[in-house]
């Protein structure tokens, strides 16, 4: 599993499970716990993504740092990127550009309104 820090685990939820199409692996709301997985991992041993509270300082001010800066805090692999961004911006997600293309892929970045910029990226 890995995390990924945000302001409020359940509004994170409910925006990587509806808006961006990732699957429930496990929810504890009297918990504040949220687990999410990829919809097109195909077995258990695929991992999942916990949506951390950024309730611990050092958590806070890291994630805060990352976004002021306007750098991603993590990276999701899409087969294609021009795609998922016409998706996701017919949806209201709020992109920092359109998808663009150097020698690594294309990428773009969103802000999943939890804290955080997200990059989709497309070898």
């Amino acid at each position: 599993m890995c995390s990924i820090h945000v302001k409020d685990p359940a509004a994170a939820h409910v925006f990587y499970t509806e808006t961006l199409g990732f699957e429930t692996l496990m929810a504890m709301p009297e918990y504040n716990l949220f687990i999410i997985k990829d919809p097109g991992a195909e077995n258990s041993t695929s991992p999942g993504l916990l949506l951390e509270p950024s309730d611990n300082p050092i958590a806070s001010n890291y994630m805060n740092a990352l976004h002021e800066s306007g750098l991603a805090a993590i990276t999701f692999g899409v087969p294609d990127v021009q795609a998922e961004y016409e998706r996701l911006l017919a949806a209201g997600v709020k992109f920092q550009g359109e998808p663009s293309e150097d020698p690594s892929g294309v990428s773009a970045v969103f802000d999943d309104g939890c804290g955080n910029f997200i990059q989709l990226h497309q070898d």
